[in-house]
């Protein structure tokens, strides 16, 4: 467990990536079989610990000092696995530092009564970083800057595979994964688990003008895009998934290779096919034909069950993209050209009311592209992708195969209202901003931002909200209106769920305008005309 913490605690204090990498690496060449196998389930999310909850922990904690100052501490911190393992009072017994493995297989068969006594014993035995590593691998939700694919990458490099052989086998694998290391380490083959309908890693596109361009009106070559070279498609603002029904099996998969099958039900049912094709979900709008804006969407990601009733309300479809597979041929080695031709042809056999074509776009010159980007025929467009004919389907992000080029994002000014702690290496920051406009005399909450700045513009705004602080909520501080932030979003959306009645697609904060008054800050009336565009 010791080794585990330490691995966490230097993950969160490492900024770059190839210093993560290289953690990753060296931890599972020193850690053995099944520490290292739990430790990698738990990087990547797919440990399940349900014998305990976090309302438990924080009853120990209680139960060890006075619940006041316990609260109070939390509402200073804002983590609740940092401040249990910063107060935690122990007890001065015989303890030892439990081995991961042991934390896990006890966890697994305790019952919910027995939970709250073993935690207990082991936060005992444990110094401040093994304790707070301890919470965190039964709690989840780590925030340590790992993915889930970063994890699969160090992986690869440890062993040196690629990491689609590992994202080819990764969901028919079985925590603690000894059979994987024992292939990355030379002691076995490659796992062959049986999978039906599996993840095939996806092909992603860049951006067509990096964001240091934006501003540059020669940024693009009028010579690159034509019609001969490249194939234009609209790129809907939905979730990018991969749908694969084989030998009777049926998932959906997102494009980093988590299952979401159990929130579809209603297109599992209608993929009525041998394949696996390439798309986005989508869900429809109440006329049936177009599509409803991403709010609708969100509200069918992330539930365990999903009623008739939300079905019935949020229909799901796929606009499918590629065909990756076509019964057992595998089609990804072919050109885009030939795997469109093929696409077309698999619609026009399993099309439905669940499954329906992208549309390609006519490629003409690149001014009339631009103004198609800027002005798409439905807002739930975020604009053009961009493919070579030629390309072949290859996993990650090939140089030159396929762009994206969205729309510009809207820019508002609007005012800091309040600040929150963030987690991880920024539980110490104030980063988490909710910002308003002004709606007649009053400014009101449109958004919350918590990235789009710089380490030194957030040490700076950290500064600011201590600063001028006016009230206290708990972990939230309510700052005097004062300071400007341009914040860039890519839509709106009418919501009843927020005073404004709006909610912003992507908020990030692109700007700090310390030069700008804060009644100079954009109005309500502004962002409710974009609705209407």
């Amino acid at each position: 467990m010791q080794a585990f913490a330490e691995l966490l605690e230097r993950l969160i204090l490492t900024p770059s990536r190839n210093g993560k990498l290289h953690l990753l690496k060296s931890y599972f060449a020193a850690a053995p079989d099944p520490d290292r196998g739990y430790a990698l389930a738990a990087l990547t999310g797919d440990l399940r610990l349900a014998s305990i909850k976090p309302g438990a922990i924080r009853t120990l904690a209680e139960e060890r000092m006075d619940a006041e100052l316990f609260r109070m501490s939390y509402d200073y911190v804002g983590d609740l696995a940092e401040t249990v393992s910063l107060v935690w009072q122990g007890e001065r017994l015989a303890n030892r530092p439990p081995p991961l493995s042991e934390i896990v297989g006890a966890l697994e068969t305790a019952t919910r009564a027995e939970a709250p006594r073993l935690v207990a014993a082991w936060l005992d035995g444990l110094d401040t970083t093994g304790r707070w590593a301890l919470l965190k691998l039964i709690m989840g939700g780590m925030r340590i800057g790992v993915s889930a694919r970063l994890a699969k990458t160090a992986l690869a490099d440890f062993g040196g595979v690629s990491i689609t052989e590992i994202e080819e086998i990764w969901h028919g694998l079985a925590v603690p994964y000894e059979s994987l290391f024992a292939w990355l380490e030379g002691h076995a083959g490659r796992p062959t688990p049986d999978i039906a309908a599996p993840f095939r890693p996806a092909m992603l596109a860049h951006p067509l003008i990096p964001k240091s361009d934006r501003d540059n009106p020669e940024a693009i070559d009028p010579a690159l895009i034509t019609a001969e070279v490249f194939a234009a498609e609209w790129k809907y603002d939905g979730v990018r998934i991969q749908a694969s029904s084989e030998r009777g099996t049926r998932r959906i998969y997102t494009r980093t290779g988590d299952d979401i099958s159990h929130s579809f039900p209603d297109v599992l049912a209608a993929m009525d096919f041998e394949g696996t094709l390439d798309g986005e979900l989508l869900v429809r709008a109440e006329d049936g034909e177009s599509v409803a804006p991403f709010n609708a969407l969100q509200q069918r990601l992330n539930r365990k069950t999903v009623t008739r009733r939300q079905m019935e309300t949020h229909p799901a479809f796929i606009r499918a993209y590629d065909l990756l597979h076509d019964g057992t041929d595998d089609l990804r080695s072919l050109t885009f050209r030939d795997r469109r031709d093929a696409l077309e042809d698999f619609i026009l056999r399993h099309g439905s009311p669940r499954l329906d074509l992208s549309p390609l776009v006519p490629v003409t010159t690149l001014a009339d592209l631009d103004a198609l980007r800027m002005n798409p025929p439905a807002p739930e467009i975020e604009g053009l992708m961009l493919k070579r004919w030629d390309s072949v389907y290859v996993a990650g992000r090939p140089a030159g195969q396929w762009y994206k080029w969205k729309r510009d994002p809207y820019l508002v000014d609007a005012v800091l209202l309040y600040a929150q702690r963030g987690h991880g290496r920024r539980s110490g920051f104030y980063s988490d901003f909710t910002f308003g406009v002004w709606k007649d005399d009053v400014l009101t909450p449109v958004g919350k931002a918590y990235f789009g700045f710089t380490d030194d513009e957030l040490k700076q705004l950290d500064k600011f909200v201590r600063d001028n602080t006016i009230e206290r909520f708990g972990p939230v501080r309510s700052v005097t209106p004062a300071l400007v932030l341009e914040v860039a979003f890519e839509g709106l959306q009418r919501s009843a769920r927020h005073k404004s009645g709006i909610a912003m697609r992507f908020p990030r904060i692109n700007r700090i305008r310390w030069d700008k008054p804060a009644a100079e800050a954009d109005r309500l009336a502004t962002l409710e005309a974009l609705l209407a565009e």
